[in-house]
């Protein structure tokens, strides 16, 4: 298996998986194709950003790591340090010890030593991409006819929109996680410190106060991992500074500029949220006014960037998370980035405590993506008790309830516990 990526801190190899595979989407590896022994091959270092690697320069420095269960990294000198998969696509090692502050930039080739059989995945394309989406009231109601907590509902302006518009406000194709992680048990003391978490918490209302920016809508563009990078940066400054500092960012500049995304055709936050903001910044919404297109990058050159100090996958790595880790991290660092997989029964909540029905529809038949979206809060219903997640969605205060939604928690309910990301802003 032979990869190439672009720039990245010297100390923090981020490898894009592309040779061997032929996908729709750019690789899907398992865990079990990463693991193993690796040689970096790194060009010279650089202090600028705006580096370009499709023609890397001459190799000038080479070092061996191996990738160990679950996180772990040794390189040739035995300096141990750690690795993380970034869902499907790719991986990171953060191994040498090196100061993350200084930006020094470089391309990277990496070569497995034990080769990997190439793969051939296709994702099915089942539905008329541009054949405008028409409602079935049967499948409405059959989905409330079907459980009683929550309720589906009509979106008129639904009928405006082609099925590739919703395909893409769910996430777009370059977001599909073939086999992505699941949630992993927790251990006893991780069980033991979120027993002494709030039974219930909402970073809207946290002794009167909101930390939570104003629900956006992306429209028609799959800039959902945009929308939720930039609210969890912005409640995160908003905790950091005790509400004094209310900035509103722009993903526009995430879906024009960011090699690190995929445009309307959809991302992943941990690369934004988190590598993209780190190493280059992102800007206010007045140097990028949201268009949801992504044809030029138009960012105002002159306009400061602000950057995360610290990201991390909930868990410590990708395969690490669960409902206990996930309580810990929102209610002591803030809003979390999340995944969940949109089914058609999700298009058509309008309120109460969502699951997936089971309920499938010919009439709609949506391609599973991989949707991000913000983690405010938990709580349970007084009532039956069932425990939920409170989440902020990016479809417009019209959708749901009020632009959020609550959906099942400790069920890893559409996937929603597997892949949380947690991101620190510098303020």
């Amino acid at each position: 298996m032979k990869i190439t990526t672009s720039m990245w801190l010297w100390a923090a190899f981020l490898v894009m998986l592309v040779g061997g595979v032929h996908a729709d989407t750019p690789a899907n590896c398992t865990f079990d194709d990463v693991r193993g022994d690796w040689i970096i091959y790194e060009t010279e270092r650089t202090g600028h950003a705006n580096i370009d690697c499709d023609n890397m320069g001459p190799i000038v420095h080479k070092k061996t790591v191996k990738l160990m269960y679950p996180n772990v990294a040794v390189d040739e000198f035995g300096n141990h340090g750690t690795w993380t998969m970034i869902y499907n696509q790719g991986f990171e090692i953060k191994v040498s010890g090196r100061d993350l502050t200084i930006r020094n930039w470089a391309c990277y080739r990496a070569q497995k030593k034990e080769s990997v059989a190439p793969k051939n995945y296709t994702l099915q394309h089942t539905l008329q991409e541009h054949a405008l989406y028409k409602y079935n009231e049967a499948f409405i109601q059959s989905i409330n006819g079907a459980q009683n907590n929550w309720v589906a509902d009509v979106y008129p302006e639904y009928e405006l929109m082609t099925m590739m518009d919703h395909l893409r406000r769910a996430g777009g194709r370059a977001s599909k996680v073939v086999s992505g992680a699941i949630a992993t048990p927790a251990n006893i003391i991780t069980r033991l410190r979120s027993a002494r978490m709030p039974a219930t918490w909402d970073w809207r209302n946290v002794s009167g106060i909101s930390y939570v920016s104003s629900v956006r809508n992306q429209a028609s563009c799959g800039s959902c991992y945009a929308f939720a990078s930039m609210g969890g940066l912005e409640a995160g400054v908003r905790i950091l500074t005790n509400n004094t500092q209310q900035p509103i960012f722009s993903p526009q500049d995430i879906v024009g500029c960011s090699h690190l995304s995929q445009g309307c055709d959809g991302g992943f936050p941990f690369l934004i949220a988190g590598r993209y903001a780190q190493d280059v910044g992102v800007v206010l919404e007045e140097c990028s006014p949201y268009e949801g297109k992504d044809d030029v990058c138009r960012t105002n050159p002159n306009c400061v960037r602000h950057y995360t100090a610290n990201y991390r996958y909930v868990g410590g790595y990708f395969g690490g998370c669960n409902e206990e880790e996930m309580k810990i991290a929102l209610v002591r660092g803030g809003p979390l980035v999340v995944g969940l997989e949109v089914y058609d029964d999700f298009l058509h909540y309008r309120g109460g405590i969502y699951h997936h029905t089971g309920l499938n529809d010919k009439f709609n038949p949506l391609e599973l993506t991989n949707h991000a979206v913000l983690l405010v809060g938990y709580g349970a219903d007084e009532e039956t008790g069932e425990k939920f997640w409170i989440v902020k969605n990016s479809w417009g205060e019209n959708w749901g309830e009020d632009g959020y939604f609550k959906i099942r928690r400790s069920t890893d309910e559409c996937a929603i516990e597997s892949m949380a990301v947690e991101v620190v802003p510098i303020p």
